[in-house]
């Protein structure tokens, strides 16, 4: 499978200490796997990593109703382990196991001012997407602090983020700019490691997400896979079998060009050229998918084989993220008279 590349901010050497995190929202997903996940197998190789489960965050739009947030972490976990995340290699740990990121959010809260929250992109974004819903809250507005908590927590030097991620990165480096004028050099601002990973599409076209409900998971069955690759939109000028098409205006195709790269010119000549039809397309698609997630799914049932496993694996990971956490946050607490 192809999978996207790290940059780095010009001018900065490799990080050696990583932070990312999920919010747990479900099962993984394709989306998840070239946006983040592949990086993050490679990073675990590089450098000292944490991985965490943000399940604050996913409060912060999803409060009504946390019941299956416990359900939605173990999911995860076991995702992770079952794509090759490995507990030795990196810190796994649950948002909610470390009380002292909402400590060091409460103290970083009072010093950031209100307008810098107001300015970040996705805040009006997120409310237009999620109209109808009840999210204008203190801690859907104060989110990039939480976020800029969890990665200074740990003293983090590299995010792994989209470009459309950039903006919180650096409220982040902004707030640690803002600390230090205030209290003392203490933090380094962390550095954005950007990716270059290809935008997945889901089934309707639009940027796979569990939210929209377009989402081909790494854990579906065969048959499934094939039944919602067989639903995907593709070139609406194909309305026959014989009309050509534009591979271009074709999201089945965006997806070749991850699953088929060995024959993805001759995909593209026969979608030109009316050599076959959509569904023939959308088969092939389907078998590449879903031979490419077969380890991936054994492994996700030997591992649900194992009751408890994915919560042992968040009990390590808190051990190893805790003493360090403690270490931060007493120094932010001498630093602003609070010790």
């Amino acid at each position: 499978m192809a999978e996207g590349n790290i940059g780095r901010e010009e001018g900065e050497g490799l990080a050696t200490r990583i932070l990312t995190g999920y919010r747990p929202t479900g099962k993984l997903h394709l989306g998840h796997l070239h946006g983040n996940l592949l990086r993050m197998l490679e990073l675990q190789e590089e450098a000292e990593c944490f991985f965490f489960i943000a399940d604050w965050h996913a409060l912060t739009t999803d409060y009504q109703d946390p019941s299956r947030l416990r359900t939605f972490t173990e999911e995860m976990v076991l995702d992770w382990l079952a794509a090759g995340i490995d507990p030795d290699k990196a810190a796994i740990y649950r948002q909610s196991d470390l009380p002292e990121v909402a400590e060091f959010q409460l103290y970083l809260s009072m010093i950031t001012p209100l307008g810098w929250l107001e300015r970040v992109p996705s805040f009006k974004e997120q409310q237009e997407q999620l109209r109808g819903r009840e999210i204008a809250t203190h801690g859907f507005l104060g989110y990039p602090v939480l976020q800029a908590a969890d990665i200074l927590i740990v003293r983090a030097e590299g995010v792994p983020v989209g470009e459309d991620q950039l903006p919180h990165l650096e409220l982040t480096r902004e707030i640690v700019r803002r600390f230090n004028h205030l209290y003392g050099e203490t933090f380094a601002e962390p550095q954005s490691l950007l990716s270059t990973a290809p935008r997945i599409p889901g089934t309707d076209g639009r940027k796979m997400s569990k939210s929209y409900g377009n989402q081909i998971s790494l854990s579906d069955p065969p048959e499934e896979i094939r039944r919602k690759v067989l639903s995907m939109i593709t070139d609406p000028a194909r309305r026959t079998r014989r009309d050509p098409g534009d591979p271009g205006k074709c999201s089945v195709f965006e997806l070749h060009r991850l699953y088929t790269g060995d024959r993805v010119e001759e995909i593209a000549e026969k979608c030109r050229t009316a050599g076959w039809g959509c569904v023939e397309c959308k088969e092939v698609l389907a078998g590449r998918i879903s031979d490419s997630l077969r380890a991936f799914r054994e492994r996700r049932k030997e591992l649900e084989a194992r009751p408890g496993m994915a919560w042992q694996v968040l009990e390590s990971g808190l051990r190893k993220v805790q003493p360090i956490a403690r270490e931060v946050l007493g120094e932010v607490r001498r630093r602003m008279g609070m010790d």
